[in-house]
């Protein structure tokens, strides 16, 4: 196996096809769903519709440990745990990765402690079908039950592209303590079941049924109710370590763990979003050093202290006490209010 298809993703942020050397999967990861599909095509004007997460893939500065661990998932076509402090790019990084290899748009579920699996898969709605078959209910009155479904953003991810979709399960430290477990078993299997579409296809062998995916009106076509991967997603889930995770659900996901960026990494990332540093922008990445060192700040917390002070023009008091306000610790724990 040639060592340079293993490292698809480099990390400089410059679009390529480098996906396509991908090795094979190992025997026990491989999963052959089809027909497949084609990519989705990029959005030329993606830009305007989500400027700030196009910015932050194009700025994304990779470390080498997060380069490493993003291409062993990819390898071993299995979900990526990222783990770290808030602001330290865990969801970025995912954006970074999809641009990078063409990947398409992310695709992407927020978590919270009312998630569930079903949520993730699809949704259907059984009181938009009753409405629709009284008379007179409309353009959809004589459709199916496909109709009223729409596959939600894991879902979307597991239908048989023939490379690999980006999936962004955000916050998984927010979830219900059944979620990982139930998380688990589809990835694990690559595939599940819709059962409103199989108990329609029940009697019709060769049943298909059109379905639209998540974030897009274009319908895909669904087999007898059964999504099943043919290239695994890039599974990226995030935590800010607020909580343990069951140790079945561990040992199947890489781990990666971002630090707080050190001052060459703060320097970079300072640089790729607004420019090469200057005195002023230096003095103020010392301040947020020193001050990270007595609690917990994020990094778009110096973003947002060096912008504005630039534009704001103040002289050098004025500008540390607004950068102080804007650096507040994010946890009360670090002084008396929080501040």
């Amino acid at each position: 196996m040639p060592k340079s298809n293993w490292s698809v993703y480099t990390g400089d942020s410059e679009p390529h096809d480098g996906i396509t050397g991908l090795p094979a999967p190992p025997p026990w990861r491989a999963f052959d769903g089809g027909p497949a599909l084609p990519p989705p095509a990029e959005d030329d004007d993606e830009a305007a519709v989500s400027p700030d997460r196009v910015h932050r893939a194009r700025t994304y500065v990779a470390t080498p440990e997060s380069v490493q661990l993003v291409n062993a998932a990819l390898c071993l076509r299995r979900p990526l745990l990222v783990t770290g402090p808030p602001g330290t790019g865990k969801s970025s990084l995912a954006y970074a990765v999809a641009r990078e290899l063409r990947l398409g748009p992310v695709l992407r579920w927020n978590i919270t402690s009312r998630s569930t699996l079903a949520d993730g898969l699809y949704q259907y709605d059984p009181l938009s079908r009753l409405y629709a078959a009284r008379p007179g209910g409309g353009p959809r009155a004589h459709g199916g039950v496909e109709d009223h479904l729409r596959l939600g953003p894991l879902g979307t991810a597991l239908l048989p592209y023939d490379r690999p979709r980006t999936l962004l399960v955000d916050e998984m430290d927010k979830s219900d303590l059944d979620l990982p477990n139930d998380l688990l078993n589809v990835l694990e299997e690559g595939q599940f079941e819709i059962p409103e579409l199989v108990r329609a296809a029940r009697h019709t062998p060769d049943a298909t049924a059109e379905v639209l995916a998540d974030g897009t009106d274009t319908p895909v076509t669904v087999h007898r109710g059964r999504v099943r991967c043919r290239a695994f997603p890039f599974v990226v889930l995030t935590s800010n370590g607020e909580r343990e995770f069951p140790p079945a659900f561990l040992r199947r996901c890489v781990r990666l763990k971002l630090r707080r960026p050190g001052r060459e990494q703060l320097t970079d990332i300072v640089r790729a979003h607004l420019g090469a540093p200057d005195d002023r922008m230096r003095a103020l990445i010392k301040t947020f050093l020193d001050r990270a060192n007595s609690g917990e700040l994020a990094t778009d917390q110096l973003l947002n202290a060096i912008y504005l002070t630039g534009v704001a023009g103040l002289d050098a008091d004025s500008r540390d006490a607004l950068a102080e306000q804007l650096m507040p610790y994010l946890s009360a724990t670090a002084d008396g209010d929080g501040f």
